[in-house]
């Protein structure tokens, strides 16, 4: 394979009930890292915001843009206390809570007649990595139906079409508090155990998507 393998980190900024949400430092601390490992990696990083039509604009801008070959997302898992990672986008949209632009979908579906969407065998490597450096993660058949689980499905299905990009991950965290320390009452987990699991899925990803861009 020639040239710098890409791969695209994104998060999501606040939303209603969320005025903080951790994905934004994660994201930016992952992209941050100088290893070895990346250093023929070009990391760029994105933060949607919680809307529908952001993840439709910006999504296929940023295929455009940077041509990622892989792509990990983070989105905050609220009412979780652990690590989740996701292994399907469901063909579902929640109509009763609207987005960050206070815009409701139309519909319970994402596409009419569809079934889910999996990610791929490579799921369950990156929560074997993402498990060796200790933290608490678990895999997850649910996305939920807000814009976590939207972006998941635009996701793979931009894996599907005929494109630069190999493989797509979704990641759920669980709340931190501002300074990155465990949330009171809900987790154990802290940004800097957050950026050690996402290091290792991230480098775990570089390796399957070279695999896969060499097949």
């Amino acid at each position: 394979m020639s040239g710098r393998l890409r791969i695209l980190v994104t998060g999501f900024g606040p939303f209603p009930g969320a005025p903080f949400n951790p994905t934004m430092p994660l994201v930016k601390r992952l992209t941050a890292l100088r290893r070895p490992a990346f250093d023929d990696v070009a990391l760029s990083s994105h933060i949607f915001d919680v809307t529908y039509a952001a993840v439709d604009r910006e999504l296929p801008e940023l295929f455009a843009e940077h041509r990622p070959q892989a792509l990990l997302m983070f989105g905050l898992a609220g009412r979780t206390g652990y690590l989740r990672i996701e292994s399907r986008a469901r063909n579902a949209v929640t109509t009763r809570f609207p987005d960050a632009g206070r815009q409701h979908a139309r519909k319970g579906s994402i596409e009419g007649g569809a079934d889910a969407r999996m990610f791929g065998p490579h799921t369950e490597k990156l929560l074997r990595a993402a498990l060796a450096t200790g933290i608490d993660a678990r895999a997850s058949r649910d996305a939920g139906s807000y814009l976590c689980n939207y972006l998941s499905w635009r996701a793979i299905e931009a894996v599907n079409r005929d494109n630069d990009l190999r493989l797509a991950q979704f990641v759920h965290v669980p709340p931190l508090a501002h300074d990155g320390t465990a949330a009171s009452g809900q987790s154990s987990i802290t940004l800097e155990a957050l950026v050690d699991a996402g290091e290792a899925m991230l480098m775990e990803l570089v390796k399957l998507t070279r695999q896969a861009s060499r097949a």
